[in-house]
């Protein structure tokens, strides 16, 4: 379950500020990655107790979520591309996202996002799939999104990946291949959207 599928009702008149929940959120992550995210974390950094935070969050799963939408939500590259690019452009940005925030990819594994941001980027995507005529939208977006996140995910290990001496005689093709392959993630990600659009 999702925050977006159970948000608590405010019960003081003094309410936590939910967006300052989820940009401190999303801070902490950008900072210091998953295991800084914390209620307790949060709440500091929020200048309240730990207990209040109950007022409005269950659990620290609660914190991934709101923290995914508001890194996206905040993000001015992908407000643009969201409203004007067209599908590869759009991806491209995603992408940039993606590996500015390194946690949102693992986030996304462990939680579906379902957040306002992310439900406009993925309307946007399935609009854009059936204006050009893809036979399964929806589906194309899915592969669409996971390419994106594992390229993200695998993009800011691929300089040390090229210095990796491969063993040509356990792997002599691949050893070939590899010490002559000078293609960057960016290209890689774009020429397997152009593969899966339409």
């Amino acid at each position: 379950m999702s925050y977006w599928e159970h948000r608590k009702p405010v019960q003081r008149l003094r309410a936590v500020d939910i967006m300052e929940v989820a940009r401190v959120s999303a801070k902490l992550l950008d900072d210091g990655g998953l295991r800084a995210l914390t209620l307790r974390s949060v709440a500091q950094k929020v200048g309240v107790a730990p207990a209040s935070l109950y007022s409005r969050v269950e659990s620290v799963d609660d914190l991934f979520d709101l923290a995914l939408d508001a890194a996206l939500a905040d993000d001015p590259l992908m407000s643009e591309a969201i409203r004007s690019a067209d599908l590869p452009d759009l991806m491209q940005a995603f992408f940039v996202h993606l590996t500015a925030h390194r946690w949102a990819g693992q986030v996304i594994g462990m939680r579906a996002p379902r957040g306002p941001a992310y439900l406009t980027l993925s309307e946007r995507m399935c609009v854009l799939l059936e204006q050009a005529g893809a036979p399964d939208p929806l589906g194309t977006a899915y592969r669409l999104s996971n390419l994106v996140i594992g390229s993200a995910l695998t993009a800011p290990m691929a300089p040390d990946e090229k210095r990796v001496v491969i063993d040509p005689e356990q792997a002599p093709t691949y050893a070939r291949l590899h010490t002559a392959h000078h293609i960057s993630p960016q290209a890689i990600l774009a020429q397997g959207i152009k593969a899966l659009l339409p």
